[in-house]
């Protein structure tokens, strides 16, 4: 008889202690509470991801620096234009859950909810949702364009298409006055064209360049504004 093989062992999450050090280098106070609820998370991430393949990065180090640090690096720009507003936020095409759960984490005050297509990928956030006892945060399986939620002040993505396609799926779920935040690598200089010529009433206010520890690849936060 052939046994089933065994799923992979998973990667150790990076410790408390360094997720700490690395929020700090954003500028981001956490509490040490926070950094082990951030450290848990990274720990499912790496075990799910060990047989359900949510993320192509599956290392100690990358975790930390391509998903957690990054993640927590758009809020000092985001405290730029909102302040201390307790938000209610959408995650757009979540998939592993990044940037929303640590935002979650890191903004408890925040409403965070969280879409994705994928049922194995919705799956995983709420039985993130639920070991974090995170109340909130909402999961949700569905296309993004199929939503029917009130309004949310502020809609992020993360590899999540192009521009013109985050405001084209999205833009009845804004709240007046609130907020586009789209991740980028480098500045898409195409996309922000096709967005203007697609949307000319949508505004680019700001393109901010990140620096996030640890990571050594360019990063962006394109900030868009609308009627």
């Amino acid at each position: 008889m052939v046994r089933a093989s065994s799923p992979p062992d998973a990667a150790t999450p990076p410790s408390s202690a360094d997720i700490l050090v690395g929020a700090r280098g954003l500028g981001l106070d956490l509490s040490q509470a926070q950094a082990v609820q951030l450290e848990r998370f990274a720990g499912l991430l790496l075990r799910w991801n060990a047989v359900h393949n949510l993320t192509a990065i599956g290392s100690t180090a990358g975790v930390l620096s391509h998903h957690l640090l990054d993640s927590l690096a758009i809020l000092p720009p985001i405290a730029a234009i909102c302040g201390e507003k307790r938000l209610a936020v959408l995650d757009v095409g979540a998939g592993g859950g990044l940037p929303g759960v640590p935002l979650a984490i890191a903004r408890p005050a925040w409403s965070v909810t969280l879409v994705d297509k994928v049922e194995k990928k919705v799956a995983f956030l709420t039985q993130a949702q639920l070991e974090l006892g995170l109340h909130n945060l909402e999961c949700v399986h569905a296309r993004v364009e199929e939503l029917k939620h009130a309004p949310f002040d502020l809609i992020v993505s993360r590899a999540f298409g192009s521009l013109a396609d985050f405001v084209r799926l999205t833009r009845a779920l804004r709240a007046p006055g609130g907020w586009w935040a789209a991740m980028k690598g480098a500045v898409p200089a195409d996309e922000v064209n096709a967005l203007r010529r697609a949307f000319p009433d949508v505004r680019v206010v700001d393109i901010v360049k990140l620096d996030v520890p640890r990571l050594g690849a360019e990063r962006h936060l394109i900030l868009l504004q609308g009627p």
